[in-house]
């Protein structure tokens, strides 16, 4: 992965993900920011706009959504940079997408100074992109643990709101 780094894969390695088209179940959820993604997207749009703070932690704001939005949840909400074509608007015009949207399905928790990578529990029961495909997550582990996590004291990926 990177140098001097390594993780402990709590997940079988044959496990393959690959984003399907019209899923979105991971946009439907506020997006936590660790300091260096809330400064990116600060490079990259309006942080007044798009962001929230809650308990002393930035996050990429749920939006209600269009009655008719496709991919909302439930509730009607959504990811504020989640479009009605289903695509990340800010992977589609930067080509950057913080480092909680990289790690998805993925779950990072750090134990006994290890950093340990599993799959998010509802995952299991909501994404579609599970053991669809030929990409084994194993052999793509950079693409989902961005450099950033590895910088943080506590990279752990899941915070109850």
């Amino acid at each position: 992965m990177y140098p001097g780094k390594e993780a402990v894969v709590d997940f079988d390695p044959s496990l393959t993900f690959e984003c399907v088209d019209d899923c979105t179940w991971c946009c439907r959820h506020g997006v936590l920011l660790y300091e260096k993604d809330f400064l990116a997207l600060a490079e990259r749009e309006s942080l007044s706009e798009a962001v929230t703070q809650f308990r002393g932690r930035e996050f990429v704001r749920r939006e209600e959504k269009a009655d008719d939005h496709p991919h909302a949840a439930a509730d009607g909400q959504a990811c504020f940079f989640l479009r009605e074509d289903g695509l990340c608007a800010l992977h589609d015009a930067h080509d950057w997408k913080p480092a909680r949207c990289s790690v998805f399905p993925l779950s990072v928790t750090v134990e006994s100074g290890d950093i340990h990578v599993s799959v998010r529990e509802e995952a299991h029961e909501h994404c579609d992109g599970l053991d669809v495909s030929e990409r084994r997550v194993v052999d793509h582990l950079e693409a989902f643990l961005p450099e950033l996590l590895w910088e943080l004291d506590d990279p752990t990926t899941k915070v109850e709101l």
